[in-house]
């Protein structure tokens, strides 16, 4: 009988995605706003954004297929290939960014060089993978009990031991462009949410779960960044850990919520790959994009994600709004006949435009929401001008 992933085992899993330095960065940005706007920003956008992570979840544990394997019923065979494609290809430089800034972080606390660090961080994923998601539990229990702990202690060092308090202002960084950086995050984990939920025995409960373990543990990690940099005035959070005198702990958080976060990416991009050439192994793919993720993180600077997180929105938001709307709404499943669904096709198109235009646009609820929502529309009406024609 086929082993399948328990609600905990799930939970676990999407615990150790929240839990990242990424994550703890991309808060250091909401200090802009003063404490209040930017927790509103912050809750505002992860609702946004776990909501579409949900919906995606539940389409891949209802259909027991990948998240790419999904993609095909709304875009044909051909059309999930190409997503597949730019999936596996935002996974490699989310693997690669990943390796870099844990490997920045660690650096920040015991010196040994930067190449080192990545090389390490790099190796432990490796033996992630192999270990397998199914086979998680028992070492997924004991990174993710000592992580929790970890960050706990990071938490009260840096809102109840913090003397400095930063005043910080930014009037370029409005109140939308902070809740679409929220939102970014859960949109990231679109196109992977599937390829976990898949293998639950109770995949829509296990979706529920996924999501609402992520959304919390992905909040309290802005929310760690954003003080740090009000409240210790630092925005290193090795700096942060330093000073504290966590030491080796800290150095523990860092290295192990980057190897917990990034494995999901590495071991994600393995199964996309399947989708674009059925005989190729997605555990050995997912080595082979660890190894060029700390090559590339070894080579090339990457402080500044934010076009990235903006590029990955533009293109996946508008595909799962397609998704939405075909498997909860049209309930199609008709797109598997074809190679390439050309509509829903020109409607992503569409959408993708659509997102770039709205970006210049400051919208207090951020540019993904109602992207999503004039995409999802136009799909509907489009499908509905069909059948009258028929």
């Amino acid at each position: 009988m086929e082993k399948r992933t328990s609600l905990f085992e799930n939970g676990l899993i999407w615990f150790g995605a929240g839990v990242s330095i990424a994550e703890i960065l991309t808060g250091t940005y909401f200090a802009a706003l003063g404490f209040g706007r930017g927790l509103a920003a912050i809750l505002v956008g992860h609702v946004i954004g776990c909501i579409m992570l949900f919906l995606a979840g539940v389409i891949g544990g209802k259909t027991r297929k990948s998240a790419m394997e999904t993609v095909k019923d709304s875009f044909g065979s051909h059309g999930g290939q190409l997503f597949a494609i730019l999936n596996v290809l935002q996974l490699v430089g989310w693997t690669a960014i990943m390796i870099y800034d844990g490997a920045l972080a660690a650096g920040g606390i015991f010196t040994v060089g930067h190449w080192v660090w990545c090389l390490v961080i790099g190796a432990l994923i490796i033996v992630w993978i192999l270990i397998g998601i199914t086979n998680l539990g028992k070492v997924n229990t004991v990174a993710m009990a000592a992580l929790f702990i970890l960050t706990l202690i990071l938490f009260k060092i840096i809102f109840f031991d913090g003397t400095v308090v930063t005043s910080i202002t930014d009037e370029t960084f409005s109140f939308g462009a902070a809740v679409e950086l929220a939102v970014a995050m859960p949109l990231s984990w679109l196109p992977l949410i599937s390829d976990y939920t898949r293998e639950a025995k109770e995949p829509v409960k296990a979706t529920a779960v996924s999501t609402v373990v992520y959304g919390v543990v992905s909040c309290f990690m802005y929310l760690v960044g954003m003080g740090a940099a009000l409240f210790t005035g630092e925005s290193d959070i090795a700096q942060i850990m330093v000073k504290a005198g966590l030491g080796i702990a800290g150095l523990l958080i860092i290295v192990f919520s980057t190897v917990t976060t990034t494995f999901l990416d590495a071991y994600s991009a393995g199964i996309s790959s399947e989708t674009v050439v059925s005989k190729w192994n997605g555990k050995h793919v997912a080595i082979v994009v660890t190894v060029i993720g700390t090559i590339a993180a070894i080579v090339y600077p990457m402080d500044n994600i934010t076009d990235f997180l903006y590029l990955i929105g533009s293109v996946f938001a508008p595909m799962i709004a397609i998704q939405i709307a075909d498997f909860f709404i049209l309930k199609r499943k008709d797109s598997l006949e074809v190679s390439l669904d050309v509509m829903n096709g020109v409607i992503w198109v569409i959408g993708f435009i659509l997102y770039r235009i709205l970006m210049n646009v400051d919208i207090p609820l951020g540019n993904t929401l109602p992207d999503m929502v004039i995409t999802i529309v136009i799909c509907i009406l489009a499908r509905k001008c069909i059948k009258t024609e028929k």
